[in-house]
């Protein structure tokens, strides 16, 4: 074999790998967190795409998560799927305040896309605090004509650890128990404050 179509078995094998290596197996991702485009990222390998490649990173948490938890650094924009409703709704059931759908979500995705020069192909990565959230904007994107949304199935700060000394608590995975880079200190241009 020459080593020119030696080197080009190496770098399609190499792709491949990388390409595997960044998309989870969509049979474990729990059904609350499933979306009609069956695209999904951990944190970890969310980071890794988002280092490598041209995609708009979408936090979709409230202004109110983002502003008190901080965000990843490498997030293009906060758009929130949902927001808090403190004028008007108390959830009962939930212990807080109601999150109501934010009607501008969309439409901000589209500006934020043609912000960085890209359509509605483009590759985006959709995260929230769980990875519940996340699923469901993917959805409206899905709806809306967007063909290639991955959702972080363990959002910025993961799962809630079912038992042990971190029961309770969001200590089983997610963008911050990974150690990936976040700050408290928000940047203005990162919000998406019109919408």
């Amino acid at each position: 074999m020459s080593p020119k179509r030696f080197a080009a078995l190496l770098f399609t094998f190499g792709t491949v790998l990388s390409f595997t290596a960044q998309a989870m197996d969509a049979t474990q991702v729990p059904e609350k967190k499933r979306t009609r485009l069956g695209l999904y990222l951990s944190a970890a390998e969310a980071y890794d795409v988002a280092r490598r490649e041209k995609v708009l990173f979408i936090d979709t948490r409230t202004r109110a998560e983002v502003t008190f938890l901080g965000m990843p650094t490498v997030a293009d924009v906060n758009i929130p799927y949902m927001e808090m409703d403190v004028f008007h709704g108390w959830d009962d059931q939930k212990g807080t305040y109601k999150l109501e759908p934010n009607a501008a979500f969309v439409p901000a995705v589209d500006r934020q896309l043609a912000r960085k020069g890209l359509d509605r192909s483009a590759k985006i990565i959709v995260m929230c605090r769980s990875g519940d959230r996340s699923a469901r904007a993917t959805d409206l994107l899905a709806q809306s004509g967007f063909t290639n949304v991955w959702s972080i199935v363990d959002g910025f700060e993961g799962d809630l650890a079912k038992d042990g000394p971190d029961a309770g608590r969001r200590a089983v995975n997610g963008w911050k128990n990974a150690q990936l880079p976040w700050s408290y200190k928000l940047v203005k241009a990162k919000m998406s404050l019109s919408d």
